[in-house]
């Protein structure tokens, strides 16, 4: 199998509560029948805090991916690596309060 012309490097989150979490490679694909509650399979991020405080009510988080890019065209090749792009979004974390019972 060969590579692809474009391959993730890794991926780093800022997760707006000072957290940074580096990925590697390209992460796990996105399964429709996945648990949309269960931990990332690879890597993740649980929120210790909610973002209540935070200006606007929301965490900003950032993901910047690194790629490593081949290219062909004109009789020519060439590899551009260490490429980047960025996304950012707003996350809203809510605190929810545990609920013990005690038994007999």
């Amino acid at each position: 199998m060969s590579p692809s012309p474009s391959s993730p490097v890794e991926v780093v989150w800022t997760m707006g509560d000072g957290t940074q979490v580096r990925c590697p490679g390209p992460g796990t694909p996105y399964q429709p029948d996945a648990d949309p509650k269960a931990s990332s399979p690879d890597c993740g991020h649980t929120y210790q805090t909610s973002s209540g405080d935070q200006p606007g009510g929301v965490f900003p988080v950032t993901a910047t991916v690194t790629w490593n890019v081949t290219w062909a065209g004109g009789g020519q090749t060439g590899v551009f690596n260490g490429l980047t792009t960025v996304s950012t979004t707003q996350v809203t974390v809510i605190s929810v309060p545990a609920l013990i019972a005690g038994g007999g």
